[in-house]
């Protein structure tokens, strides 16, 4: 089940997955589906096509979707009928529509399907998950969220402008290209059931969609065994780079912090946070323990962490947040 793998995708994503894929792989076959009509076999590849009938043909085992997240369905839904395994790239698509369906032909042939969530795979991540459901806070009361990261300084040596995250036909905007805390909230707290919501243009960035958003989500967590209601402010502009969360208990705070993989707790009777974790990882070690996760889930039929359920709920989370946009942050049930 390992021979032949495919990354549709060459972009920046997609030369990272092919890159940790040879890594973990070093006997594949590997063939790359790009646009570009270019001939020369990428590092660490095997091939290279611009076909995807081609691709399709290629009989790839495991497939990597690192498209624009508007061409995700597509691809993936074919590679579905052809028996192929899929590790599709966050989010799943752009829209709930047609995930469904797509889903339920995933388990009918009996293949995995795994979403890019990479955050999950973040040792101090999966701590500050254990130790919320553990108690070490008491009973969690409300949660904040912060993301925020300058967008022309995200892939060095490009137009930040042309890239996905700046064009809403290519699924950009924060909202989808910031929905990781979408993702590990509903991981951490069980699915969220209502979401007020407001998004637009606040900067002077070229792009087409919008570069920052504010929600507010209601949870009645099945885990933690109560109503919560988390807040979350996402943007593009952010020129100190920011990715936190702050659980706040009847018994002290817990907070997570990306940029230097650190929990830390501040406990009801201290004066002063306390680092009760720490474990700096490089950018890769994620997406090679995502990317390991895939391959054995493949070996043992297992569902994966962050399966293609996972991945639709976030975008009901998503469209529920944009009609909630329309309707000047009325709260919107999810479905």
């Amino acid at each position: 089940m390992r021979k032949r793998l495919l990354i549709a995708g060459h972009g920046s994503i997609g030369k990272r997955h092919l890159r940790i894929a040879r890594e973990l792989l070093p006997n594949a076959d590997i063939l790359v589906l790009r646009k570009q009509p270019n001939k020369d076999v990428p590092q660490w590849a095997n091939r290279v096509t611009t076909s995807k009938s081609e691709a399709i043909a290629f009989k790839p085992q495991l497939a990597v979707i690192a498209t624009p997240a508007t061409l995700h369905l597509g691809t993936a839904s074919e590679l579905v009928r052809a028996g192929c395994n899929l590790l599709i790239e966050k989010p799943i698509a752009a829209a709930p529509h047609g995930v469904a369906k797509f889903l339920r032909d995933v388990r009918a042939a009996q293949l995995v399907c795994q979403v890019g969530y990479n955050l999950r795979f973040l040792p101090s991540l999966a701590e500050f998950r254990r130790l919320i459901q553990a108690g070490v806070v008491g009973q969690v009361l409300s949660v904040r969220c912060s993301i925020g990261q300058y967008l022309p300084d995200w892939r060095p040596g490009t137009d930040y402008r042309q890239g996905v995250s700046s064009r809403k036909e290519l699924g950009g905007g924060v909202l989808l290209e910031l929905s990781h805390e979408l993702d590990y909230l509903q991981w951490i707290l069980g699915p969220a059931n209502w979401v007020s919501a407001w998004a637009g243009h606040l900067s002077d960035l070229e792009i087409d969609v919008e570069d920052s958003a504010f929600l507010t989500l209601g949870f009645t967590s099945p885990t933690l065994g109560r109503a919560i209601v988390a807040t979350m402010a996402l943007d593009f502009f952010r020129r100190d780079t920011t990715r936190t969360c702050i659980a706040m208990g009847s018994e002290g705070s817990i907070r997570w912090n990306a940029q230097t993989d650190q929990v830390e707790l501040y406990k009801a009777d201290s004066t002063s946070w306390e680092t009760v974790f720490s474990q700096p990882c490089n950018i890769d070690d994620s997406y090679r323990a995502q990317f390991t996760h895939f391959l054995s889930c493949i070996d043992s039929e297992a569902s994966p962490l962050v399966n293609g359920e996972a991945g639709l709920a976030v975008l009901n989370v998503i469209e529920a947040a944009r009609k909630s946009i329309l309707r000047a942050g009325q709260r919107v049930g999810i479905y």
